[in-house]
């Protein structure tokens, strides 16, 4: 493990006369600060020094404000680690619950626990209770362990806690935190955790008080009524946001690209990659955001093996072993390409990352901020780029406070060499997962049908040009009914509906994929649906759900465009 990294680094550190851990000698236990030694972190960070100097005790509760990659996690393991050695707890007993928004984060925080700990005569377990997992084989560890250090993220622990004799093993329970606080509640985990606290000893029982401790970048209101269940009235409150420091790292140059039609997404992002692979001093390492998870899993499938660099994948749709071996396999890669959703958008420290190209609407401001967050860390240089269609470009009008100048490449990132390496990888690439792209894209733009100006029915063309025109597809793809009603789209003029005798690709099964690649006739841009398509907003008249018939040629040589319906 790097010394401090993220944000700061123990040069940075040294250079601000920041305490040491050194100075706290007396007040922790000497296994706790030969951890420390070990993870090579001999300066505080701001955020660090605050809880272990302003606290009354190590067991003491606190709201802490402080930014992802400050160096929260060591600041609150510590108090809570030290707050457990003065308690003799039986054995088989949570002593420390952390509760964490994401399966990654939850596993990078019980990594730094196991080393802080490593040290100690007396092992001191760290357990994981996460979803994406056998819950059976890690239930059982858990029950026959002696897991005195939980990181749980709040579906997978609701599930623990459903078992009377699981909760029994949380009625010793000494300290309970919550990391990223305010991400938890956004992603909608209040009832989850509000479920939790019900489950756990109430915060003043016969066996005492345990502590609480709150960490959150903001503290919005709704979060009053879980601060009422978890911190005491004389909690401390430290922050070390800077709330006149701009909202995203000023240090970090950020560009956007903006493609005048949806079906040059894919050409323009491989053009992208390369003039930044090209620029890249050293050995480039990139993480590419999608807007979905099927949609990143078909970037992923794209650019493998295209652009000469490892491609790793990670989003919510792959198993949990799969997602904990590609974060593990990026942080220690020098080189390569993250193709990834927002579980890595925030909390995550990925060392080294020179680049951050986000594809398509970012949730929110937030999301933009974590995501360029990302990179520029440990004092490293990197860089920032948005990709956006004309559609999209209200975007940057909206959020005009991020210092985003246009990318200085712009007029040449759609080139007929990337489009024919592009549409050639595309015309081997399965149906099924097209359709899963072109579905989960559908439904996450329809979210942003009123701010892009644009009726249900054009957005619909839109998508159906970014399949055909875009990832090739030789029709519209079909979607179910049920998935149409949950869009919001039923009745909406130009969704190809699945039937018995109009089967989704998956339900056509594999025989039909060597049909599906061949490839057609490809023009300058790839293959075009008709004359409508290019306009950004297509018409109600324009690509319906029909199949892509070859029609004749035009243009200049011979070498023009297809007229494909």
């Amino acid at each position: 493990m790097a010394a401090q990294s993220a944000i700061h680094t123990s040069a940075s550190l040294q250079a601000a006369n920041a305490p040491t851990f050194a100075s706290m000698e007396g007040q922790l236990d000497p296994a706790l600060l030969r951890g420390l030694k070990e993870m090579k972190f001999d300066f505080m960070t701001p955020v660090q020094e605050q809880v272990l100097q302003r606290l009354p005790s190590m067991g003491s509760d606190c709201l802490v404000q402080a930014k992802t990659g400050t160096g929260k996690t060591i600041a609150f393991l510590i108090p809570a680690i030290q707050n457990i050695l003065q308690y003799s707890t039986r054995k088989g007993q949570v002593s420390i619950l952390v509760l964490s928004p994401t399966r990654e984060l939850a596993v990078q925080i019980a990594d730094e626990a196991k080393l802080l700990v490593s040290k100690f005569k007396r092992p001191i377990e760290v357990h994981t209770a996460v979803g994406g997992t056998t819950k059976e084989s890690a239930l059982s560890k858990f029950k026959l362990g002696d897991p005195k250090i939980l990181v749980a993220t709040p579906g997978r622990l609701n599930d623990y806690l459903s078992e009377g004799n699981v909760r029994a093993k949380f009625d010793d329970m000494k300290t309970l935190i919550l990391d990223e606080a305010d991400r938890m509640l956004d992603a909608g985990f209040l009832p989850a955790i509000l479920q939790i606290l019900h489950a756990l000893p109430p915060k003043s029982g016969p066996k005492g008080q345990w502590q609480g401790m709150c960490f959150s970048a903001t503290v919005p209101p709704k979060m009053e009524q879980v601060f009422a269940h978890i911190l005491s009235k004389d909690h401390v409150a430290v922050s070390t946001i800077d709330k006149s420091e701009p909202p995203t790292l000023a240090k970090v140059p950020q560009f956007s690209v903006l493609i005048a039609k949806v079906e040059q997404t894919f050409t323009a992002l491989y053009s992208i990659l390369e003039e930044e692979i090209k620029a890249t001093e050293g050995v480039p390492k990139i993480i590419v955001f999608g807007t979905t998870a099927k949609l990143v899993a078909l970037y992923a499938k794209i650019y493998d093996r295209q652009l000469g660099l490892p491609v790793f994948e990670l989003h919510s749709r792959l198993t949990q072993t799969a997602r904990t071996r590609a974060t593990a396999a990026f942080k220690e890669t020098k080189t390569g390409i993250m193709f990834a959703s927002d579980v890595i958008g925030r909390g995550m420290d990925f060392p080294d990352v020179s680049l951050v190209l986000q594809v398509g609407l970012p949730a929110d401001a937030d999301a933009y901020t974590h995501r360029v967050g990302r990179t520029a860390r440990a004092g490293k240089d990197g860089k920032a780029i948005l990709l956006l269609t004309e559609a999209e470009s209200f975007y940057l009008k909206a959020n005009r406070q991020f210092p985003i100048q246009p990318y200085p490449h712009s007029d040449t990132v759609v080139n007929d060499a990337s489009a024919t390496i592009v549409n050639d990888v595309l015309q081997t690439i399965e149906p099924e997962v097209k359709q899963k792209a072109y579905s989960a894209y559908l439904g996450f733009m329809k979210v942003a049908t009123n701010k892009m100006r644009m009726t249900p029915e054009q957005l619909v063309g839109m998508a159906n040009v970014f399949a055909v025109d875009g990832m090739g597809c030789e029709e519209v793809p079909p979607m179910e009914k049920s998935t149409i009603s949950k869009m919001g789209l039923k009745g909406v003029r130009g969704i190809n509906y699945a039937t018995k005798s109009n089967p989704t690709p998956a339900q056509r099964g594999p025989a039909s994929f060597a049909k599906a690649t061949q490839a057609p006739p490809k023009g300058r841009n790839g293959p075009r649906a008709a004359k409508s398509s290019e306009k950004q907003f297509p018409s109600s008249n324009s690509m319906l759900a029909r199949p892509r018939q070859q029609g004749r040629h035009r243009g200049r040589g011979g070498n023009g465009e297809a007229e494909a319906w």
